[in-house]
């Protein structure tokens, strides 16, 4: 369901700035024999094994309807992973109620662990029961340990498994999240029907509809009944309308626990990833302009940290699906959307102010996007399963593995994606933290401290672009352009109101093949972009 632009352009930044890294993080790859690959699913664990759900078993979904989430890439499995012993075991959810094998094989559903219990809401995928594809308006709760030791053993699952209807949990590509005692559904959308790049009114034809909105409710659960109350929904269609991305919890500067939003699509006025980011509290939400994250926009790996000694708030991201990648020290934008390697840090100071850093590292192939990062158990972490950094005992600590995602061969595929340019990835990697003294040296991204969230399209373009830029005051702005030698080509002033602006641009005359720089400055921030001219 990634709609991607077909025009591909390049914003150059230098990173001019470098940070001894408060942690580095290492990755060790380990494979188990017979293990298959999986993205996008759910997970649960118990005594360090895995219980994977749902997701698929193939790549990128394929632009034809005919054959984009197809029946055959579903997983119909439940699968055990003891990443120690290097084993794993399986058993189909034939067994189970169809509305539970329908749900459960389906893609991106939403999840959460919660004891014993792992529930699993919404998700994609083709119900036979309805004849077509759907968003299931289901919460499935899984009892995790009962269902591990099960598959196992070779013994039945069916008494392990308990499912209720709810329509506002028809939400797929969203994410659940709790904040104390309450659960948080952020995003995502309800699709029914086949996916279609052409659009809604073409072919088998679609209906996609964004929840634009926070979900908030309450599960009592006493293993037999499950009971739901409905909280108060929190809407925004503007700065809520996000899907497939990550929503990661957080320890706030003043010692709460919370959860930001990061990236997500579409937006409203452009198909690319939102830059911005949304905290979420107990209080209600509150939307970041002064930070925008360049790297690692769609849904992948993540690690939560919180040093309480630093007051800092670390976020690691492991590849995946990004607007922008770096390339030997340029930041590079492609509105193609490419699989990327970046692995790279969000750090919230003690003040509340946030960064982007790029970290030396990278995946170690075109991997990430829909893979998951799973805890070891028994690692210090606060209610919210964020990571105590301070506690970390040893220099170098396992702090957990990531496992599946869509790995590619190249970075876009998706206008020729046949689906054999993809696949489901079985790569296990082990992750560490490592603190103490480290030669590490982690690259600020400049412009992600920039509250202007610049950006220039279409580019390349033959001299006629538009110019994107948010303010948080209305305000004058002076927009430059030169050459590559520094001469002013154009240079005007104009009254920009506070939140989004755009403004057209023609120049006559510039060099086919030709660089060229805009700058956007305001009376406090200065930001520059490359723009290219086709030949």
């Amino acid at each position: 369901m990634k709609h991607l632009l077909s025009i591909a352009f390049l914003l150059a930044t230098v990173l001019i700035q470098a940070q001894n890294t408060p942690f580095s993080v290492a990755l060790e790859p380990m494979n188990i024999e017979g293990l298959g690959g999986v993205q996008s699913y759910a997970f649960g664990q118990h005594e360090g094994k895995w219980l994977i759900v749902g997701g698929r078993l193939d790549g990128l979904h394929q632009r034809q309807p005919f054959a984009a989430f197809s029946q055959s890439g579903n997983n119909t499995q439940l699968i055990v992973i003891d990443p120690v012993a290097k084993q794993q075991w399986t058993t189909p959810l034939s067994s189970l109620p169809t509305g539970i094998q329908e749900q459960l094989s389906s893609t991106n559903m939403e999840f959460y662990q919660e004891g014993d219990y792992l529930y699993t809401l919404g998700g994609y995928g083709y119900s036979a029961t309805v004849g077509d594809h759907t968003t299931f308006a289901n919460l499935t709760a899984i009892n995790v340990p009962a269902t591990i030791d099960a598959i196992i053993n070779g013994t039945s699952v069916t008494s392990y498994f308990r499912q209720i209807t709810d329509t506002k949990f028809a939400v797929t590509g969203g994410y659940l999240n709790k904040i104390y005692d309450t659960y948080y559904l952020v995003g995502g959308q309800k699709f029914i029907g086949r996916y279609n790049p052409m659009g809604p009114n073409h072919g088998p034809g679609f209906t996609q509809e964004y929840t634009d909105a926070i979900r908030k409710f309450n599960i009592s659960d006493n293993g037999t009944t499950l009971t739901i109350v409905h909280l108060a929904t929190l809407s925004d269609p503007t700065n809520l309308h996000r899907r497939d991305y990550n929503v990661v919890p957080q320890i706030m500067p003043n010692g709460e626990e919370s959860a930001t939003a990061f990236s997500g699509v579409f937006q409203q006025t452009i198909d690319l990833p939102f830059l911005n980011s949304v905290d979420i509290d107990s209080s209600g939400y509150s939307v970041n302009n002064n930070f925008s994250q360049y790297y690692n926009h769609y849904h992948c790996a993540h690690i939560p940290l919180y040093s309480a000694a630093q007051n800092e708030m670390h976020t690691v991201f492991f590849g995946g699906i990004a607007q922008y990648f770096d390339s030997s020290g340029i930041l590079v934008q492609d509105n193609n959307v490419p699989f990327v390697k970046t692995i790279a840090r969000v750090t919230r100071d003690a003040n509340g102010a946030m960064a982007e850093y790029k970290l030396p590292i990278e995946m170690p192939s075109l991997l990430g996007a829909g893979s998951e990062f799973i805890e070891v158990e028994n690692i210090p972490t606060y209610n919210n399963n964020v990571i105590k950094l301070d506690d970390l005992a040893s220099d170098s600590t396992l702090v957990g593995y990531i496992y599946g995602g869509i790995s590619s061969s190249a970075a876009n595929i998706f206008f020729t994606n046949t689906g054999s340019q993809s696949n489901a990835s079985s790569q296990i990697f082990k992750v560490y933290v490592i603190k103490g003294n480290t030669n590490s040296i982690d690259l600020l991204n400049k412009q992600s401290t920039s509250s202007l969230q610049m950006q220039v399209y279409p580019n390349p373009n033959k001299g006629k672009f538009i110019i994107q830029y948010h303010l948080d005051n209305a305000q004058e702005v002076e927009i430059t352009i030169q050459d590559n030698q520094g001469k002013v080509l154009e240079q005007q002033s104009q009254l920009s109101i506070k939140g989004d602006n755009q403004f057209a641009q023609r120049i006559q005359g510039l060099t086919e093949g030709g660089t060229y720089f805009v700058t956007i400055q305001t009376s406090s921030e200065k930001s520059t972009q490359k723009v290219i001219i086709q030949p």
